[in-house]
């Protein structure tokens, strides 16, 4: 099997990303961590006065369509940006500062539906597509964490594994 020079190119710098560029954050909460609320404190009506009905909408689940870039890159040429679109998220290793993309992860998406905050789930990668992709991740699965605006997941490539950080671009 023989490659492109722009395909090699491609996989020597995401090596290079891995071996030297990308750092993981460790202070983050774990993704089973429940949200805190607050109590508020009700007085007690009177006898005479009866509680005033409240309406309480349901919870709305949180929206994640749309374009995400990898946010803790040590570097403005090599990067991953994602695409989530209805059930699914497809994350691309971005190289030469965003003329070259290579598919890393094409999976499904499982956002839950009483509006949580901060939740994981386990990407299940479709292999269909995923399959004669060079740089693309051969897991099932990719367990991958919502929290404060930020996802994350690991990466690895060539023996090196990393915490890969996207914030909406």
């Amino acid at each position: 099997m023989s490659f492109s020079p722009k395909t090699l190119a491609a996989t020597a710098a995401v090596a290079a990303l891995l071996a030297f560029g990308a750092t993981g954050c460790a202070g983050s909460a774990p993704a089973d961590t429940p949200a805190t609320t607050s109590k508020k404190s009700e007085a007690n009506p009177s006898p005479s006065e009866s509680p005033t009905p409240t309406k309480t909408e349901a919870p709305k689940p949180v929206d994640l369509s749309g374009e995400w870039k990898q946010s803790n890159s040590q570097s403005e040429e090599m990067y991953q940006v994602a695409t989530i679109a209805g059930s699914t998220i497809e994350i691309n290793w971005v190289t030469d500062g965003g003329s070259t993309k290579s598919l890393y992860w094409a999976g499904s998406l499982e956002v839950p539906q009483d509006g949580s905050q901060t939740f994981a789930w386990d990407s299940k990668n479709d292999t269909g597509r995923t399959a004669g992709a060079m740089l693309a991740s051969s897991e099932p699965s990719k367990k991958i964490t919502y929290a404060d605006g930020v996802l994350s997941y690991e990466a690895s490539a060539m023996g090196k594994t990393v915490t890969v950080e996207l914030k909406r671009a």
